[in-house]
């Protein structure tokens, strides 16, 4: 039934005051978002908690759905280089909406020009205005890595003095895998010059390289001339082993040699000569000792960890350490197994995660007598599974079946925390708040300058872009 004349009034009201509490909302989310921008940059979210991120953190404490929780940070980071649209929703101008969509692609010099799109136009407008923005960008993104591509470039020749003259232009992706690789030669060199006593750390520091610690002297290279040295470490590495990567599981494969007395949290009753290991091992003679094929040692609990769900070879040694038996390789968790813990769990079980891939952990490690079976393995990523085994954090399968996890502290972790306390009339305090912060909302404040005429989306791309004319 269509409403009488006389309700009209009363209908004005209520939608006066849906308006003015929408935009308190906003205003109220500008003040979250500010709150979890901080709270970000803060690192609160990863301070001995494990959580992975500051959204992971939000979906599991305010109980956001994972996407909107990281559209919150993601705007929330934007916003703290965009103070006049951050001012504009703190005043309940612009809706989170319209200032979600202006976040894609403004920056501080497009920023004002993007303000005044918001306050024009309807969240409508302002969603195809960006998505036209997007399309821009893209194209001039595209043309630019057209243009990188082809200018890419290696010039190797040998001066008049001999010394070889290399300049050249590389794609950003292979300039960082590039310049990861010589940071790598470089730390290789440098405990070269370590081990040989080139490095002396009881001389002042104003005698050390900043960014070596070498002794700045004669027989000391330079910063460039380092850089020389890693390039031609990698020339004679790259040549020693050989060009080609060989088959993807070997490539990719790291191997772990583990005495089985590290594996188990004691060693009272694990002295037997077998050899647990993680992707493929065998053992050395030397007790308790975990190393990776270059000789590095890993901790006791890293080493639990990689075995808790891996490849497994058993070596058996005499008293000289040679080795007497060598097991056949086999899968701390049988596929079939792993088929089914998946199956039951669907991804990392750790409260708030729920990534949909992870690892396989034995709540009682087998090294200590654990049964490699459904109700002793759940599933957690890889953060997690660290944090379980490295970081203190404990799990446990109660008697009906349910996992509780603990801080390392001892005090329980829940799935769920508890909620905040929400006032009697949260509205109102809403505009308390608001009005204490001097915010003069009412039910106008977010009505957008349009006039009704249809948009011209290209000619609003062409007058806003600042590319758009280059790209025509």
């Amino acid at each position: 039934m269509p409403p009488t004349v006389g309700a009209a009034p009363e209908l004005e009201r209520l939608g006066d005051e849906i308006a003015e509490l929408s935009a308190q909302l906003d205003a109220a989310t500008a003040r979250l978002l500010d709150l979890i921008r901080e709270f970000d940059a803060r690192g609160g979210w990863g301070n001995g908690s494990g959580f992975r991120s500051c959204a992971h953190w939000l979906t599991w404490r305010v109980g956001m759905d994972p996407g909107a929780a990281r559209e919150r940070v993601r705007v929330a980071r934007a916003l703290g280089t965009l103070p006049r649209l951050a001012e504009a929703l703190a005043c309940g101008e612009l809706s989170y909406s319209k200032v979600r969509a202006l976040t894609r692609v403004a920056t501080p010099e497009t920023e004002e020009r993007l303000l005044k799109v918001g306050r024009a136009g309807t969240a409508e407008h302002v969603e195809r205005i960006v998505r036209g923005w997007r399309r821009v960008d893209r194209i001039a993104e595209a043309k630019q890595g057209i243009q990188r591509h082809r200018s890419r470039g290696l010039h190797v020749y040998q001066d008049e003095d001999g010394m070889v003259v290399i300049r050249g232009r590389l794609e950003p992706e292979t300039g960082a895998v590039l310049m990861k690789a010589l940071e790598a030669s470089r730390e290789a060199l440098y405990q070269l010059a370590r081990n040989n006593g080139v490095i002396n750390k009881n001389v002042p520091a104003e005698t050390l390289h900043p960014e070596t610690g070498l002794l700045v002297c004669e027989d000391t290279p330079t910063w460039s001339q380092q850089q020389a040295d890693a390039l031609g470490l990698l020339a004679e590495t790259a040549l020693h082993h050989g060009i080609d990567p060989g088959t993807p599981g070997e490539r990719y494969q790291v191997v772990v040699h583990v005495d089985a007395p590290v594996l188990a949290e004691s060693d009272a009753s694990t002295a037997a000569d077998a050899c647990g290991t993680a992707d493929a091992s065998a053992a050395s003679n030397a007790p308790g000792q975990s190393v990776l094929e270059n000789g590095t040692h890993v901790s006791a609990a890293t080493s639990r960890r990689l075995a808790c769900d891996s490849t497994r070879v058993v070596m058996r040694h005499d008293a000289d350490g040679h080795a007497t038996d060598v097991g056949a390789r086999t899968r701390t968790i049988p596929p079939a197994l792993r088929r089914a813990l998946q199956h039951r769990d669907h991804g990392c079980r750790f409260p708030g995660c729920g990534l949909p891939f992870g690892q396989g952990h034995h709540i009682r490690h087998w090294a200590n007598g654990g049964p490699t079976t459904l109700s002793n393995l759940a599933m957690l990523c890889r953060r997690h599974h660290r944090a379980v085994h490295e970081d203190g954090y404990q799990v446990e399968r109660l008697p009906d079946g349910e996992l509780q996890f603990r801080l390392p502290d001892g005090r329980l972790f829940p799935d769920v925390p508890p909620r905040a306390p929400v006032p009697p009339d949260p509205a109102e305090r809403l505009r308390a708040q608001n009005e204490a912060e001097d915010l003069h909302i009412h039910p106008r404040v977010a009505i957008p300058d349009w006039s009704g005429e249809r948009l011209d989306l290209g000619w609003a791309i062409d007058v806003l872009h600042p590319l758009a004319a280059s790209n025509s």
